[in-house]
């Protein structure tokens, strides 16, 4: 088995095998494939902290702006899902990676020289800030690939494992990129520098760390010969009624994690802090906090996974979209106890504060609920065709054994379509708190999230007539699914 370029033969399904041999492997390529998709996501998510510091490196633009260019990087990153998960049976895992870490040099690079450049126009950011997207793509990619790479009873845990290391990268440039660029964080322990904002610093350093991915992928990763397939073979499973259901599913889950992530900066920002008194405000900063929400979501998304391997994914996911609606309305309650503030008045602010740690609170189990429902509905996509390739044949046969390679193929696919579709609302999040028909950004906010418990319930619903109702009355292809 070479360690370099194509591996002919991998049988993760044989227990000996992948004993002898495939856990090994597979467990390297997952180590690596989870740093460049942590990259990949940090790039992606750069903006959504970085845009609450354009201000202060003297960049005037307006809360409505600032909503839209956190949104732009999450539209073009859910579009790419699908031409990168396609591009891992065409080019390979190992190949694909070591070129999407080198996409990443643009966003990076490009990112640098517009902040460093004070007459850089509005729509000159929005285009730069679309070029972050290509580190969205990296989660499809990187998923499809390593879905190839493990055995059916351990999917659950690995792709868990995978996608929370991606989702980490939110957590992580939230965290650091304000003590990179010379801002304060950490919880107040690191103050701000006395030489300013230099958001150009961040850039160079994820530049570097893409440089490092490539090199990595070059030597540690391998390309898997049975994940090859016609780009027609993979897009067969769009006919797929599963596909859509899950793709629906997964806006609440994974869209609300990433659209939470990259709004929560500003939304703090907005509603618990004003700008005078000058130099500090008053009221809560945001840099001390945005980073938690998406390290929750990232670190509850193996157990997802692991409940998933255990109970059963559907079940899982129901509970987590039971848990979106409570907590998004606990939020919501929240954020209705807050004295509106249009007018940036300091003393309002100061009385608003006292409600931030009832916030904070209940949005991080909002978070923990989309972790735990990311690990969950991932969980199901490769039970759903597998289940469907075991009913279609019979078993021993080299009729069932080609099946369930195929089942393999689609449900790799199904996860850059799933994934795409449901990285959209991480645009319409953000673009909802923004409302452009609402004033008082408190009431867009508030508006926001009713909109968003409505359509967790509808989630629950679908979950529960689809995949959990009594066998009598469910779709027949799905009856006897453990889900």
């Amino acid at each position: 088995m070479s360690r370099r370029y194509w591996i002919d033969d991998w049988r993760p399904e044989d227990a000996t095998f992948w004993e002898e041999t495939g856990a090994k492997t597979a467990r390297r390529n997952l180590i690596w494939s989870i740093f460049a998709e942590h990259l990949g996501f940090s790039v992606w998510l750069i903006w959504s902290v970085s845009s609450a510091f354009l201000v202060a490196q003297g960049f005037d633009f307006t809360p409505s702006q600032l909503f839209f260019l956190i949104a732009i990087p999450n539209l073009v990153g859910s579009l790419l899902r699908v031409p990168y998960t396609l591009a891992v049976p065409k080019f390979g895992g190992r190949n694909w990676t070591m070129m999407s870490a080198a996409l990443l040099l643009v966003p990076t690079l490009g990112f640098a020289y517009a902040v460093t450049q004070p007459s850089t126009p509005y729509w000159a950011f929005c285009l730069i800030a679309a070029t972050a997207g290509l580190g969205g793509g990296n989660f499809a990619s990187s998923m499809a690939n390593i879905n190839f790479f493990y055995p059916s009873d351990k999917k659950g845990a690995a792709l868990g494992l995978n996608a929370a290391g991606g989702n980490l990268g939110v957590a992580l440039i939230q965290f650091l990129l304000p003590v990179i660029v010379g801002g304060a964080g950490i919880f107040g322990l690191i103050k701000a520098s006395d030489g300013g904002i230099h958001l150009e610093r961040a850039a160079f350093v994820y530049a570097a760390l893409a440089v490092i991915a490539i090199l990595a992928a070059f030597f540690f990763m391998d390309n898997l010969s049975s994940a090859k397939s016609s780009t027609r073979e993979q897009l067969s499973v769009v006919k797929s009624k599963q596909t859509w259901i899950m793709s629906f599913l997964y806006i609440g889950t994974f869209g609300s994690f990433i659209g939470y992530s990259a709004a929560m900066p500003l939304l703090i920002k907005l509603n618990f802090w004003v700008p005078e008194p000058a130099p500090l405000g008053t009221g809560i900063y945001f840099a001390y906090f945005a980073f938690l929400g998406a390290l929750i979501g990232s670190a509850t998304r193996p157990l997802g996974g692991w409940l998933a391997d255990r109970w059963g994914g559907a079940k899982v996911t129901l509970g987590a979209f039971i848990g979106l609606v409570v907590f998004t309305l606990a939020v919501l309650w929240t954020l209705m106890q807050l004295t509106p503030n249009p007018d940036a008045t300091p003393a309002i602010a100061f009385e608003n504060q006292s409600w931030f740690p009832v916030f904070l609170g209940f949005f991080m189990l909002v978070f923990a609920s989309t972790g735990i429902g990311n690990g969950s509905t991932y969980k199901m996509i490769p039970a759903i065709f597998r289940r469907e390739a075991e009913m279609a044949t019979t078993p021993g046969t080299a009729e069932r054994e080609a099946a369930l390679v195929g089942a393999t193929k689609k449900s790799s696919a199904a996860v850059g379509i799933i994934g795409a579709v449901g990285a959209v609302g991480g645009f319409l999040i953000p673009i909802a708190f923004n409302s452009p028909w609402v004033t008082n950004p408190l009431d867009a906010t508030k508006s926001a999230f009713v909109a968003f418990t409505i359509f967790y319930a509808i989630c629950a619903l679908v979950t529960f007539m689809v995949y959990l109702r009594p066998q009598r009355a469910r779709v027949g292809e799905l009856a006897d699914v453990r889900i």
